[in-house]
């Protein structure tokens, strides 16, 4: 699994181990430890986004090489929150990956999504998000159930960008649909349901109540 943090759209200042968004990570990529799994948490050489450079996706993509060279043939399932939700999915066609998660991803009109065929995507986005739009990612989730049938999209309920107020429940929902895809367990119920729906049903799903 490739665990990739968020960022801001302009800024080449480097990312420290003690930036925000890079910390915000860590406590997830722990949990989706699982034998047999080795997790990456990358840490982006700058903070930006940075158009028309993408430093983030170069990252991205020169972690994925990496990650392949080391373990060939081995799934890898990207798992991106707000700049790096949407770099996980810019960099979804690598051959290697399998499935992406993007957690409140910070999305624009026109963002690409051809690459994500045959992949399986899940997108949750918390209906108090000030910071990226929720309208965008379910726009994106209906362009990318155009090619791949296998896409979720939950609302968190009373949760943020921060995932702070419902962190367990998001923590379980990431968990659920990594470990799921890698084939560790059965895929969840909910998130199953959620990928047989027909476009809307299913991505536009209330993640209401505790998961367990």
């Amino acid at each position: 699994m490739l665990v990739l943090h968020g960022g801001r759209e302009h800024g080449t200042e480097p990312v420290r181990r003690h930036n925000l968004a890079y910390l915000r990570m860590i406590p997830l990529a722990r949990a989706l430890r699982a034998p047999g799994v080795e997790v990456w948490n990358l840490r982006y050489r700058v903070r930006g986004w940075n158009a028309p450079s993408l430093d983030p996706v170069k990252d991205a993509r020169w972690a994925l090489d990496k990650i392949t060279e080391l373990h060939p043939g081995r799934p890898i399932v990207l798992v991106g929150h707000s700049m790096g939700g949407r770099t996980a999915l810019r960099v979804a066609g690598h051959p290697s990956v399998v499935a992406v998660c993007a957690l409140a991803p910070w999305l624009v009109p026109g963002e690409p999504f051809e690459q994500l065929r045959g992949r399986a995507l899940l997108i949750a986005h918390g209906d108090r998000e000030r910071m990226t739009d929720p309208a965008k990612s379910l726009w994106f989730a209906k362009q990318a159930k155009t090619v791949t049938d296998r896409v979720a999209r939950f609302n968190v309920e009373g949760d943020g960008h921060a995932m702070l107020k419902r962190a367990r429940d998001w923590t379980k929902l990431v968990v659920d649909f990594v470990h799921g895809e890698l084939g560790l367990e059965p895929v969840a119920p909910d998130i199953s349901n959620a990928m047989r729906e027909a476009s809307p049903r299913g991505l536009d799903v209330p993640l209401g109540g505790s998961r367990g």
